[in-house]
């Protein structure tokens, strides 16, 4: 695993505990709440409360913002590529938390000028990690070794007498 720290990484400001600061255009599921961080970035937030079809679900919203901050339509098959490695890491999440803690509570997604971060909040208390040895030729268990392979880094961050975890990955901003 790459890094597994208490607290988030990286100097990206205080994340916002609320959503605001919606803006005119922003379509979104109801259960959606696209905000606006403190560091000029970006930010979203889908709540799992209630639904189905989760992971679909989440690929759509992630898709929805990808548009919104300018990642799609793609102009190059580079950044067509990082699109698709952000959609694919959403999934593994969402597809993690569904499989190994009872299923996702809210994914959240936030992009800079250089970085795209997604976690995922669950109410497990397992540890997620890359299963070694990889072996590529057996089906199932490669979610986190996909995961580690695509994003600059990844990790867990949980909340002392908060039962769940968060799971967060980052991903670099297409060229």
């Amino acid at each position: 695993m790459s890094t597994t720290r208490p607290y988030s990484p990286g100097d990206r400001g205080s994340e916002p505990s609320g959503a605001s600061g919606a803006s005119e255009g922003d379509e979104a599921p109801s259960s959606a709440e696209p905000a606006s961080s403190g560091g000029g970035g970006q930010v979203r937030r889908l709540s799992f409360d209630g639904e189905s079809a989760v992971v679909p679900l989440a690929r759509d919203f992630t898709r929805q913002a990808l548009y919104a901050w300018g990642w799609l339509p793609a102009a190059t098959a580079d950044q067509r590529a990082a699109a698709e490695d952000v959609l694919l890491v959403v999934s593994e999440l969402v597809t993690n938390a569904c499989l190994h803690a009872e299923g996702p509570d809210q994914l959240w997604i936030a992009c800079d000028n250089k970085v795209i971060r997604i976690e995922v909040s669950d109410k497990g208390s397992g540890q997620p990690a890359p299963r070694t040895p990889h072996r590529a030729g057996r089906p199932g268990g490669h979610g986190m070794f996909i995961v580690q392979r695509l994003c600059l880094d990844w990790g867990v961050v949980r909340t002392p007498g908060v039962t769940g975890k968060t799971v967060w990955a980052e991903l670099g901003a297409p060229a």
